[in-house]
C-alpha cells in the first residue's frame, strides 16, 4: 500500500493507495508527524510514500516519513518519471503540472491529452501520444481574478465567488462576476479549439478544485477527475519501485 502527500499551494491533501486503487482521500491543512502514526494504524500495509510540495512543510515531516515507511521519495526534478519530460527548465516545473500530466498518461496512455488544473492557478499541460510532456501555459485562477480586480482598483469590491449564468450584469457586483466567470470560461474554450488544430483527438482532463465549475458551461467536451494529480504521484512510486 502506498501514501501519497501533496501540499498543494491552499491545501493539502493525502491519499492511501492499495493496488493502484485510491482508499481514502483526506485534505487537511497542514499534513503532522501524528497523520502518520493514525494512517499506519488504520492501514497497517502502507509501506511506500511520496512526497510532493509545492511550497516550504516542516523538516519533522520529512523525517518521519523517511524513518517510518520503508520506502520514501520526495518529488523533484531528478526524480524518474513514466514519461519523458521535455520541459526545457525542469528545476522550475510544478511539481503539481508534472503529476497531473503523469495521472493522464497512466489514464490515457499513448493519448495527445490536454490536462487543465483548475485551481489557485489556471494551467493547461500537453501530453502527446508518444507519452511525452510538452509543456503548457499559467494563467490566473478565478479567486485571483477577482482578488486582483479588488486590490489593483481604488472603487472596485471583492466579491465572492458563486455561480452567474447571465451573459453581463446590470451592477458593478454582476459585472465582475460576469466578466471573471465568462472570460474564465471563454478562455478555456478557446484553448481546448486551439489545442485541438495542433493535436489530433485530443483528449480534455480538468482537475482541481474549481473543476466542477466547469460543469455544462464549456461547448467541449471534457473528462474530470479531481484524483489526478494524486494517481500521477502514485504511478511515479510505483514505477521508482520498478526500475530499483
Amino acid at each position: 500500500m502506498n501514501l501519497v502527500i501533496d501540499i498543494g499551494n491552499t491545501r493539502t491533501r493525502f491519499s492511501v493507495f492499495n493496488r493502484g486503487e485510491i482508499l481514502i482521500t483526506v485534505p487537511v491543512y497542514e499534513f503532522m508527524p501524528e497523520h502518520i502514526d493514525v494512517l499506519q494504524q488504520e492501514h497497517p500495509a502502507l509501506q511506500n510514500v511520496i512526497l510532493s510540495a509545492v511550497k516550504d512543510y516542516s523538516p519533522e515531516v520529512k523525517l518521519a516519513l523517511q524513518h517510518k515507511f520503508e520506502y520514501f521519495i520526495e518529488l523533484n526534478e531528478h526524480t524518474p518519471l513514466p514519461i519523458e519530460n521535455c520541459y526545457k527548465t525542469p528545476e522550475t516545473l510544478g511539481k503539481d503540472r508534472i503529476a497531473a500530466a503523469v495521472g493522464g498518461f497512466d489514464l490515457y496512455p499513448d493519448t495527445n491529452l490536454l490536462i487543465i488544473d483548475a485551481g489557485t492557478a489556471i494551467t493547461y499541460d500537453i501530453v502527446n501520444d508518444k507519452n511525452q510532456y510538452l509543456g503548457g501555459n499559467i494563467s490566473p485562477g478565478i479567486e485571483m481574478r477577482y482578488k486582483a480586480l479588488h486590490q489593483f482598483t481604488g472603487k472596485l469590491p471583492l466579491v465572492k465567488q458563486q455561480d452567474f449564468g447571465k451573459l453581463f450584469g446590470t451592477t458593478t457586483e454582476e459585472a465582475i462576476r460576469a466578466g471573471v466567470q465568462n472570460g474564465v470560461v471563454f478562455e478555456i474554450d478557446k484553448a481546448i479549439d486551439t489545442f485541438k488544430e495542433f493535436y489530433k483527438k485530443l483528449k480534455v482532463i480538468i482537475t482541481g478544485g474549481d473543476a466542477e465549475f466547469f460543469d455544462k458551461k464549456l461547448k467541449n467536451s471534457f473528462f474530470v477527475n479531481f484524483n489526478l494529480t494524486a494517481l500521477g504521484l502514485n504511478r511515479i512510486l510505483e514505477y521508482n519501485g520498478e526500475i530499483q
